[in-house]
C-alpha cells in the first residue's frame, strides 16, 4: 500500500511515524516533508498547496491513499479535486473546511447548531468595527476571518490595542485577504482544552483530550505562538466533560454540516475554553492540531490506516478505536526570536538516529544541508516523552531536550505545569 502525507511540520512527522508503525507496512511518501520525515518516508519536492502537482504525482505513482496534514490545501479544495479523479484522500471538502477557513462562517454554523460559543459580531468595514469597539467590554478578541497561520487572533486589553488590531487587519492588510473581514468576540476567561475527533460525516469518535501551550514564555507569558508544547490526556478533560463535548458540540456540528450539504469527513478539531466547568468553542479546525498531534497519536492503539479508511468509507461506527493508558508530553524547541524574526540554517546537535521507546523526536522546521540537519523554521523540533504518569512523561521529554542543542535555541521549561500544580 502506498500512502502520501501532505505537509512538512511536526504534525506530519507524527502522522508519518504512526503510519510507519502499521502492521500493513505501507510505502510512505511525504510532500514536501523535512529532515526527520525523510528517514521514514520518501520526500517529494512539492509544496503542500500545489494541488495540481500533488494530484499528478499521486496518479503517476499510483498512490493508494493521500493524507492531508495542514489547512491550506484543504481550503483550496484538494479533497474535491482528488475525489473528482476517483483518488482516495483523507480530509474534508473545501466547503466543509470552511469551518476553519472562515471564522465568520463557523460562527454562523455554530448558531444554527446551538453550540455554546462566545458572543461575536462580524464586520467588513473598518469604520463600523472601530465604532463597535468603543462600547465593547475589555478584554476583547479580534479575529481575522480567514486563514492567517495561527497569527490572526488578538486578545486586546486596551482600546488602543483593539483599534490597532482592527486597522492592522482590515486597512494595513497584515494578513492579506484573510483579514479583510474581522470577527469581534467576547473574551472568555477559563482554561483551554483541545478535543479532536475522527468523523465520517455521521459517526463521531473523539480522541483523547489535550492541552496546548500557546504563549512563548514560561508561566504563560509573552506572545502567542503556533504552540510551544502540549500534553495528553489533559486531566481537565474528564470522561464526563468529554461525553458532554461529544454530545453537545461535536455531534451537533457534524449533523448540521451534513444538513447544509457539506458533510465533514476527516479530523474535526474543537478548540475549547472551559469556563467554570462549561465548555465553549473558541474555534473549529478542519485537521489535526500541532503540537497536539504529537501527543495524541502516540497514544492511539488502533491502526491509523484502519481508522482513516473507516472514515473515508463511512463505516466508522463499525470500528472500535482504542487508546493506550499512557501519558505524553511534547516540548517544542524553537529558533531564538520566534514568533518574531529569527535566523535559521544552524546545525542541530545531539539528534538521535532513531526514536526511543519512551521518547519521540518529531521534526518541524528542519532541513538537510551538507549532510547535516539544520534549523529551517520557527518551530524546529517537538520532543515527545511518554510515561505511565504525566510526571514521568514530562521527565522523559525534558531529558531528551537536554541532549539536543542549536544556536539560539529556546523552549519552555514548564510544559504540563497546569496539570502538575
Amino acid at each position: 500500500m502506498k500512502i502520501l502525507v501532505v505537509g512538512s511540520g511536526g504534525r506530519e512527522h507524527a502522522m508519518v511515524w504512526m503510519l510507519a508503525r502499521s502492521p500493513r507496512n505501507p510505502i510512505l511518501y511525504c510532500a514536501p516533508g523535512n529532515a526527520g520525515i525523510e528517514s521514514v518516508a520518501t520526500c517529494v519536492p512539492l509544496k503542500a498547496d500545489d494541488v495540481a502537482g500533488l494530484k499528478d504525482f499521486v496518479v503517476r505513482e499510483q498512490i493508494d491513499l493521500t493524507v492531508v496534514g495542514p489547512e491550506a490545501p484543504l481550503a483550496l479544495g484538494i479533497v474535491d479535486e482528488f475525489r473528482r479523479a476517483n483518488l482516495r484522500i483523507f480530509g474534508p471538502t473545501k466547503n466543509a473546511a470552511r469551518l476553519e477557513a472562515s471564522k465568520i462562517f463557523s460562527k454562523d454554523v455554530m448558531a444554527q447548531a446551538r453550540i455554546p460559543t462566545a458572543r461575536a459580531r462580524s464586520f467588513d468595514k473598518a469604520v463600523d468595527a472601530l465604532a463597535y469597539l468603543e462600547q465593547h467590554e475589555l478584554p476583547v478578541v479580534i479575529k481575522a476571518d480567514g486563514l492567517a497561520q495561527g497569527k490572526g487572533v488578538v486578545i486586546a486589553t486596551t482600546r488602543e490595542e483593539a483599534r490597532d488590531a482592527v486597522i492592522g487587519s482590515m486597512e494595513k492588510a497584515m494578513f492579506g485577504q484573510a483579514g479583510k473581514r474581522v470577527l469581534i468576540e467576547q473574551f472568555l476567561d477559563g482554561e483551554e482544552l483541545t478535543v479532536m475527533a475522527f468523523t465520517d460525516g455521521r459517526t463521531v469518535v473523539p480522541m483523547l483530550p489535550a492541552q496546548d501551550h500557546k504563549r512563548v514564555g514560561d508561566a504563560d507569558t509573552g506572545l502567542n505562538t503556533g504552540g510551544m508544547g502540549a500534553y495528553c490526556p489533559a486531566p481537565l478533560g474528564t470522561p464526563a466533560l468529554r461525553e458532554h463535548v461529544t454530545r453537545s458540540i461535536l455531534q451537533p456540528i457534524v449533523e448540521t454540516m451534513a444538513r447544509l450539504g457539506s458533510p465533514f469527513q476527516g479530523v474535526l478539531y474543537a478548540g475549547l475554553m472551559v469556563v467554570k466547568g462549561v465548555p465553549y468553542v473558541l474555534e473549529f479546525n478542519a485537521r489535526m492540531g500541532d503540537p497536539e498531534t504529537q501527543v495524541v497519536l502516540p497514544l492511539l492503539k488502533t491502526d491509523l490506516i484502519d481508522v482513516m479508511e473507516a472514515v473515508i468509507e463511512h463505516r466508522l461506527d463499525q470500528l472500535a478505536v482504542e487508546w493506550h493508558d499512557d501519558t505524553a508530553v511534547c516540548v517544542v524547541m524553537t529558533s531564538g526570536g520566534y514568533p518574531g524574526s529569527y535566523q535559521q540554517g544552524f546545525p542541530i546537535h545531539g539528534l538521535p538516529v532513531q526514536h526511543g521507546s519512551r521518547t519521540m523526536i518529531f521534526h518541524a522546521g528542519t532541513a538537510t544541508k551538507n549532510g547535516m540537519v539544520v534549523t529551517a523554521g520557527g518551530r524546529v523540533l517537538g520532543i515527545t516523552g511518554r510515561g505511565t504518569t504525566l510526571k514521568e512523561a514530562q521527565a522523559n521529554a525534558y531529558q531528551a531536550v537536554a541532549g539536543i542543542s542549536f544556536q539560539d535555541c529556546h523552549y519552555r521549561k514548564d510544559i504540563a505545569h497546569r496539570a502538575l500544580l
